[in-house]
């Protein structure tokens, strides 16, 4: 994964912008909010997904000493 965004570090300041200018085009400003807003809900649903789980594993890990 790490090969894959290799090219991230190496994009200037103008880079970056031709890349938003390209984006805002190609999505419009009224989509770009509803793009943000729904990778946002993604992110917290993973995050919480990832707690979950966590807390799963340390409730089995403290059943298991218990016994």
């Amino acid at each position: 994964m790490n090969n894959t965004l290799l090219f991230l570090q190496n994009l200037n300041g103008w880079e970056w912008i031709i890349i938003l200018i390209v984006i805002l085009l190609l999505f419009g400003g009224k989509k770009i909010p509803e793009l943000m807003k729904g990778i946002g809900k993604g992110i917290r649903g993973f995050k919480e997904g990832v707690k979950e789980i966590e807390q799963d594993i340390k409730s089995d890990d403290l059943d298991s000493d218990s016994k």
